[in-house]
């Protein structure tokens, strides 16, 4: 094999990776499967595809090496082929949000639309006022979600259950409410909510999974 050839050869390999991320709806299920293993219906209705579409998708994505399956009875699942696969992801986003103001022109006008200045925090923001107390976290993800993982001192309040649950936080206090990730929009609604009803409130920028990567500590709940 000469030099060209083995160039070639390479970055022909690498390019199945970069063509197999290249599509919205792959990139959502990627930062979906962050949270940890979902069966293709439970993807299908978390990112509205049909369940066709979404076999589809994930069958590309598999075929890159980027996912991985697990079977449970009758079940199959998929989950991410390892940790690096979402730190890819992370720094293919900020790659986007630095170099393409589109991006940040799409979040602006959602979030003003939603809930005027919406104030967030960071990662390291949140670990420090969690250290000091000087916060209420609340994880308004689905309840299962929560307990495969969740940030320490986290409250489980999924989003649906929000406004059932305002009573218990005393207004004295700054609520964080954090969700998927910076896309995801749970943490966004429970913020207007929260502001609406009079309490200090805002949203982790990022979510559980760029926590854990970053070697905070996490709890989760064993269910029997």
């Amino acid at each position: 094999m000469n030099k060209r050839e083995f160039k070639d050869k390479v970055y022909t390999e690498l390019s199945k990776i970069v063509k197999a991320m290249a599509n919205p709806h792959r990139l959502e299920i990627i930062d979906l499967l962050a949270q940890g293993q979902f069966s293709v219906e439970q993807i299908a209705k978390n990112t509205g595809l049909s369940i066709a579409n979404t076999s589809q998708h994930l069958q590309n994505l598999k075929n890159a090496k980027l996912v991985k399956i697990s079977r449970n009875g009758n079940f199959i699942n998929y989950s991410l082929a390892s940790e690096s696969m979402y730190s890819t992801m992370v720094s293919l986003r900020e790659l986007g949000m630095t170099f393409n103001a589109e991006v940040e022109k799409v979040i602006h006008d959602f979030r003003g639309g939603q809930s005027g200045d919406m104030q967030a925090i960071d990662v390291d923001k949140l670990a420090s006022m969690l250290d000091n107390d000087e916060v209420i976290l609340l994880d308004v993800r689905p309840e299962e979600e929560y307990n495969r993982g969740h940030i320490h001192k986290a409250l489980s309040i999924p989003i649906e259950d929000l406004g059932n649950s305002l009573k218990k936080f005393p207004k004295r206090k700054m609520l964080v409410a954090y969700c998927r990730g910076p896309f995801c929009v749970f943490a966004d609604e429970a913020v207007a909510m929260l502001t609406e009803n009079g309490y200090n409130a805002v949203r982790l920028d990022d979510g559980f999974p760029e926590w854990a990567l970053k070697g905070y500590p996490v709890e989760k709940v064993e269910v029997s």
